[in-house]
């Protein structure tokens, strides 16, 4: 599947902000068997005073710039054609819950994609009882990593409400569960923290979601902005599977890949620091169309 990307995110402020320095995620990542970028640009307005690309350490492109004089207003818009590559959903050969240690220990590697990066806690996913003692008892009888995995996915699907308005970018993942209403990121920080108290390596993906489904079929939720979704480790022979909470789908050919990390803090599409006074006012809009 092919798709025409355009993102734009803007920033206001209400008094001249001087001296940024920012860290940008937003442009789609090229993954052999997943998905190719046939082209893409990034364009930032004012033009920065210093601007270069680089790799983090989860393997993800980041492109950092500075600014050196007094802005009224920034604004960063990325266009893309991205290929989605068809993919079979494949037979479960994931391993029984309690073999998963041992596999784990197994991986000689501690890089940015080895399992035992995406155990312990990390930024905005901390240890949760409540959500602990949840996701034991929704993945009861499950006698696969995978069949526990997709367990707590219809499971947060069932018990939470996709609803924009319930919480903002910084709610802690508890906030968001006792409220069983949120965003993608809410339903993606709340199954990484469900998964890790199982022992099943989990972490999060930053992407797009069509905009417009195909001829018949429902839209789905969270489209009109970047979205989120849950990668888990479901063993040496299956590896990295990803699923989408918010729609209770395998992420597939409906998802393109921006950024993969722990949690939202480590692929962010902007971070950074500013000097002003005052507030100032953000906006994203996203348009994703097969062509």
């Amino acid at each position: 599947m092919l798709y025409s990307i355009r993102l734009r995110i803007s920033y206001d402020y209400d008094s001249p902000a001087d001296v940024g320095r920012h860290l940008l995620r937003i442009m789609p990542a090229s993954i052999p068997g997943v998905q190719e970028v046939q082209e893409a640009r990034l364009l930032c307005r004012p033009v920065p005073a210093e601007q270069l690309e680089r790799v983090d350490f989860f393997g993800n492109t980041c492109t950092e710039i500075a600014y050196r004089t007094p802005l009224e207003e920034t604004v960063f818009e990325m266009e893309a054609r991205v290929e989605r590559l068809p993919s079979e959903p494949g037979l479960d050969v994931s391993p029984p819950p309690e073999r998963l240690a041992q596999q784990i220990a197994e991986v000689p590697s501690v890089a940015g994609h080895a399992p035992q990066s995406y155990l312990p806690v990390s930024p905005r996913v901390p240890q949760n009882a409540e959500i602990a003692a949840w996701a034991a008892g929704v993945v009861e009888g499950a006698e696969t990593v995978l069949a526990q995995v997709m367990a707590v996915t219809r499971a947060l699907h069932r018990d939470m409400a996709f609803d924009a308005t319930a919480t903002m970018v910084d709610t802690p993942l508890e906030e968001a569960f006792a409220l069983r209403r949120g965003v993608c990121q809410d339903f993606t920080h709340i199954q990484i923290c469900a998964l890790r108290s199982l022992g099943i390596p989990a972490g999060y993906v930053s992407g797009f979601l069509r905009t417009l489904p195909p001829e018949g079929q429902e839209r789905l939720e969270g489209a009109d902005a970047m979205h989120a979704w849950v990668r888990a480790w479901c063993g040496k022979d299956m590896g990295w599977v990803e699923v989408d909470p918010t729609n209770d789908m395998p992420a597939g050919t409906d998802h393109v890949v921006i950024a993969r990390g722990r949690d939202y803090f480590d692929v962010a599409p902007v971070k950074g620091s500013m000097r002003l006074a005052g507030g100032q006012r953000t906006s994203q809009a996203v348009d994703m169309e097969a062509v």
